[in-house]
């Protein structure tokens, strides 16, 4: 496996666990949560799909760069 395929491959890992930081965070909007708690868990939503969308695009420019 090159170089490459192994920085691919943590970037992948990366982003699935932050999907699945996600799936928690909704399951907890469901377990009736208080006002303050919604507003935590919402802050927490907004920053893992940033840090998602950066790890999408570093991807990107990765596979990019490797094509051209």
């Amino acid at each position: 496996m090159s170089e490459f395929d192994i920085v691919i491959e943590k970037l992948l890992e990366q982003r699935n666990f932050y999907l699945s930081t996600l799936k928690h965070l909704d399951f907890g909007l469901v377990m009736d949560p208080t006002k303050k708690e919604v507003e935590n868990i919402e802050k927490l939503q907004s920053v893992t799909i940033e840090q998602i969308k950066k790890i999408e695009q570093e991807i990107a420019f990765l596979t990019s760069k490797k094509s051209g």
